[in-house]
């Protein structure tokens, strides 16, 4: 490694694309692709972030040494194959529907940032930086503890779906993080609605919906949902248990919708809360740090916080997939490496 060691790390091609660029593990710039062109979670390849990203620290792409992707597209490909085949022949208008995008893009993702990536340095692919590829939750967790005040600190993950976790417990001590445990994807889910109404549908969320354990591990019924075999999340024997059909986009709130989602929003709370105590359980940490998109649910952190479960939570600004460029490019920094970490008071994020 050289003395001075950049790396430009991408999340781009799901949604939230952004750009993050550090120098010798520092964080000289970052910034999401929809600041730019202004479309709301803007996905595509994210150039206008990088743009600025290499601007601000006035070097151009030739001057990179590494660009890292925040996900593994081959091994979500592995889970969605995986996915459909459990569920076979059910599933098929969904596959259908996935199959071209993959096929055509997904699946070549490398070749497209290296096409993207000349394009916009006008280098030639041979003059390209190394491309690297980490783990979606890894890139989460990264983005969660490395910037955080904290010297040691356990490590949450809440999302939808990575390559196949959901949720992820991890522990960073230094400059180090390991992984501690998984929720899979299939049957795993974990949802964060904003509070609107009464919470009225708790106890039938968690009577049908949800197999929620002592220690916040969770499994959903497959039977009341449709995102595995269908082009919707839920099925007609969710709306039958809910006495009504989904709102159509657009169509009217009605107080119905507002007590479900603040059902949801309890039970979410709850789920958050069970898991944190089982991880100050198993590791004794003082301090927790939370990234993914849960973790942008500022009431659930709230009540976390109250909890007194942990001495003090960080959760990274950007905890959703945004985030997952900075904590790619930290994973590099820190796993490939070894590269040291400075603890800030504050935080480290500019």
């Amino acid at each position: 490694m050289s003395s001075a060691n950049t790396i430009l790390g991408l999340s781009a091609y799901y949604h939230d694309s952004a750009a993050a660029l550090l120098k010798n593990g520092e964080i000289l710039a970052a910034a999401q692709e929809e600041r730019f062109t202004r479309k709301k979670h803007d996905a595509g390849f994210p150039e206008h972030a990088i743009r600025y990203c290499l601007a601000e620290a006035g070097i151009s792409l030739a001057d990179v040494d590494e660009v890292v992707f925040y996900d593994k597209p081959l091994v979500k490909f592995e889970r969605l194959l995986e996915t459909y085949l459990s569920y076979a022949p059910n599933g098929l208008r969904s596959f259908i529907a996935a199959m071209p995008v993959w096929l055509k893009e997904k699946l070549y993702l490398k070749s497209t940032l290296k096409r993207e990536l000349a394009a916009l340095g006008e280098l030639k692919k041979s003059e390209l930086p190394v491309l690297l590829f980490a783990e979606h939750h890894q890139s989460h967790a990264a983005s969660a503890f490395f910037p955080s005040p904290f010297a040691k600190a356990a490590v949450l993950c809440l999302d939808g779906v990575g390559e196949w976790a959901t949720t992820t417990a991890w522990i960073g001590e230094g400059n180090t993080l390991k992984p501690l445990w998984q929720l899979d994807s299939g049957e795993y889910k974990l949802m964060g609605l904003a509070p609107y109404g009464e919470p009225k549908y708790v106890d039938l969320i968690l009577e049908h919906l949800l197999d929620l354990k002592d220690d916040g591990s969770f499994r959903l019924n497959m039977k009341y949902f449709n995102y595995c075999t269908g082009l919707t999340m839920t099925n007609k024997k969710f709306d039958a248990l809910f006495g009504a059909p989904p709102r159509k986009a657009e169509g009217e709130l009605t107080q119905r919708e507002m007590d479900l989602a603040a059902s949801i929003q309890k039970v979410t709370e709850e789920v958050v809360l069970r898991l944190a105590k089982t991880l100050h359980k198993e590791t004794g940490c003082q301090y927790l740090c939370l990234a993914g998109g849960v973790a942008l649910n500022c009431v659930a952190n709230g009540e976390l916080l109250r909890s007194g479960v942990f001495d003090d939570i960080w959760i990274q600004p950007a905890a959703g997939d945004a985030g997952g460029a900075l904590g790619a490019a930290l994973t590099v920094w820190h796993e490939r490496h070894n590269g040291t970490r400075s603890v800030n008071r504050s935080d480290s994020m500019k």
